[in-house]
């Protein structure tokens, strides 16, 4: 259908299509405090609930601080009652001891109670957050622009929506509330520990420096990787897409050797940069679980000293030091949230580059109206190329009146597809203009615009459904006998009669339960029910038997009877009747006329059509 030479350049025109070639090993997120930003703005709605997640995390977390000190106390007096029945001044106050117990049950209940309620909520805020994402990538897919979808393949683009949304999601999830309970911890640890004794609590926060000097260390490490990281899984999704899209193909031409070497540099490529990220990220509990062992020596050394001195007690030693593993670990959470947050701002950038993609201008303001369309279309010096340094269209003009039948032909990258994307403005022109009815296409909004329009094209399209959902897509609101009466006029209605369910029989995913020369039918009956003004007919009858061919283009005729039409066609005898025959090469139009009149000229067109039969 469309010509080779033209579709290269269109896929240069924001770079290669095979979304894993090569690209530069160890890429850093391009603006990670501008994502971070962006993704902290964007889920600004729910304000009120983050601070709930806020005052409940921190409640936890001040109720968890708490319990050590509580701890201790009985720990000192369950020492204190041994020695007094060792010296014989009495016994253990088990009494005393159990209310303090149940006193540290109530408050780790209250704890784990408070972080329950945080979790519920922030788990609520970010399924929003990713449901609201999800929904304005696939509405911001719906506006953008043919080059970016013909530039990309599709595992890449939906490597974006699933892949990079749920990171994202997942990553916010945890590291917000991670983020605010570890900062919550070590200040309220920090703040029990001066409590029992400021001499060990300078002692265990010099510990500190040494750990965030690691992290930091390990963090600078990891971060590029996580980027390449997230970037090859979106190659590989559109590596694996196209592989099992294109099986049969490959199958036939015995290129599984090149698809699976392909396969395996790219998946070495995510399999470094995994393995890298991940060794980084993993060295952060050991360096911090070595730092902390520090810390337990010294406070083990100094609480001794400073219990022979009576300055403290037993119970302190013991609730200090599990003050010192509590500083620690939030920590060493704090790294991982970092590294959480780096995976997480990869991901979300991927996304934010999708939502922030170029549109497609869809409203014009005093957009002229399609209401009463003749079908009238003027080419005045049209110039185009999908890369503006490489002009393909050269200079075409042509007038073709309401309701004419119009042939494009012409050998393969003359330009014949490209025009038919150009009168649907899938493109915009870069010289010249297209009039429809004496009003640039430009003036018409594109929705409108594109409803004027009826395609039927050389590759169907048809969805997982039934037959009579396919051919209704053309006009949903049409009757089941306006949907039979479409498949009739298209030749189509006793094959579907013929299948298992007729016309409420499903495709399959892959639509591999009917021929191709059916699924054409079925994309032909669907322009038919459609009823638009103008028709593009792009090599509509290729895929179907000669017998069947002339019953379709019999069947075309009178749908195209009253419409302007234009067809593209390799075989030019199912193009003889129609009025005007635009004979292109190399962009420009070099004859034009109809059939016996070129055939007249005994020029290029002649040529094309005599080789038919040579």
């Amino acid at each position: 259908m469309a010509e080779q030479n033209q579709t290269n350049n269109q896929r240069s025109f924001k770079g290669p299509r095979r979304g894993h070639g090569p690209m530069m090993g160890g890429e850093k997120a391009k603006d990670f405090k501008g994502t971070i930003g962006k993704l902290f703005r964007y889920i600004g709605k729910y304000k009120a609930a983050v601070v709930v997640v806020a005052i409940f995390a921190i409640g936890s977390t001040v109720f968890n601080v708490v319990c050590p000190k509580v701890l201790g106390k009985a720990t000192t007096a369950l020492s204190e009652g041994i020695m007094n029945k060792i010296t014989g001044n009495g016994g253990i106050d088990f009494t005393y001891i159990g209310k303090i117990l149940l006193f540290c049950l109530g408050l780790y209940v209250l704890s784990v109670a408070f972080s329950f309620v945080q979790g519920f909520i922030m788990t609520g805020i970010t399924q929003k957050v990713c449901y609201r994402m999800r929904r304005e990538v696939s509405e911001k897919i719906n506006r953008m622009p043919m080059s970016y979808f013909e530039s990309r393949t599709y595992g890449e683009v939906l490597s974006r929506i699933t892949n990079d949304i749920d990171t994202m999601g997942n990553g916010l999830n945890q590291s917000i509330t991670q983020l605010i309970t570890s900062v919550s911890t070590v200040i309220g640890v920090i703040v029990m520990m001066l409590t029992i004794s400021p001499l060990m609590t300078l002692i265990s926060v010099l510990i500190l420096p040494i750990s965030i000097m690691l992290m930091m260390f390990v963090i600078k490490k990891s971060q590029r990787f996580f980027k390449q990281q997230q970037e090859y899984v979106g190659h590989i999704n559109g590596q694996v897409e196209e592989v099992y899209g294109g099986h049969n193909v490959i199958k036939a031409f015995n290129k599984e050797n090149d698809v699976r070497r392909e396969f395996h540099e790219t998946n070495e490529t995510l399999y470094k940069s995994a393995w890298k990220s991940q060794f980084f990220s993993g060295l952060m509990q050991p360096i911090m679980m070595f730092v902390g062992n520090l810390g337990y020596v010294a406070v083990a050394i100094s609480g001794a000293a400073l219990a022979i001195r009576g300055t403290i007690q037993i119970g302190d030693i013991q609730a200090f030091i599990q003050y010192v593993k509590n500083l620690t670990q939030p920590v060493q959470q704090v790294a991982q949230v970092t590294n959480m947050m780096q995976q997480m701002a990869a991901a979300a950038e991927r996304v934010f580059e999708l939502l922030e993609e170029k549109e497609e201008e869809q409203i014009v303001e005093n957009p002229v109206s399609t209401e009463g369309i003749k079908g009238e279309v003027t080419f005045e010096h049209v110039k185009f190329g999908y890369n503006p340094d490489q002009i393909i269209i050269k200079d075409f003009s042509a007038h073709v009146k309401p309701g004419q039948q119009v042939a494009i032909v012409g050998p393969t990258g003359a330009g014949k597809t490209t025009m038919v994307k150009l009168l649907m403005r899938f493109y915009d022109v870069n010289g010249g203009a297209i009039l429809l009815d004496g009003h640039n296409i430009k003036d018409f909004n594109r929705r409108e615009l594109r409803d004027v329009f009826g395609m039927v094209l050389q590759d169907t399209w048809l969805f997982k459904g039934t037959i009579m959902e396919n051919i209704r897509y053309g006009r949903l609101d049409a009757t089941d006998e306006e949907v039979i009466a479409a498949a009739k006029a298209a030749h189509a209605h006793r094959f579907i009669s013929a299948l298992p369910g007729g016309y409420n029989m499903e495709l399959n995913e892959e639509i591999t339960n009917i021929s191709q020369g059916q699924k054409q039918l079925l994309t032909i009956a669907r322009a038919i029910l459609a009823d638009n003004p103008v028709l593009i007919l792009d090599e509509a009858t290729s895929s179907v038997d000669t017998r069947t061919e002339h019953r379709i283009q019999r069947a075309m005729d009178n749908l195209m009877k009253g419409r302007t039409s234009f067809v593209i066609a390799h075989r030019l005898s199912t193009i003889k009747n129609a009025d005007i025959i635009l004979v292109m090469k190399d962009g420009d139009i070099i004859e034009q006329g109809n059939h016996d009149e070129l055939m007249a000229q005994n020029g290029f067109y002649a040529d094309l059509y005599n080789s038919q039969w040579s």
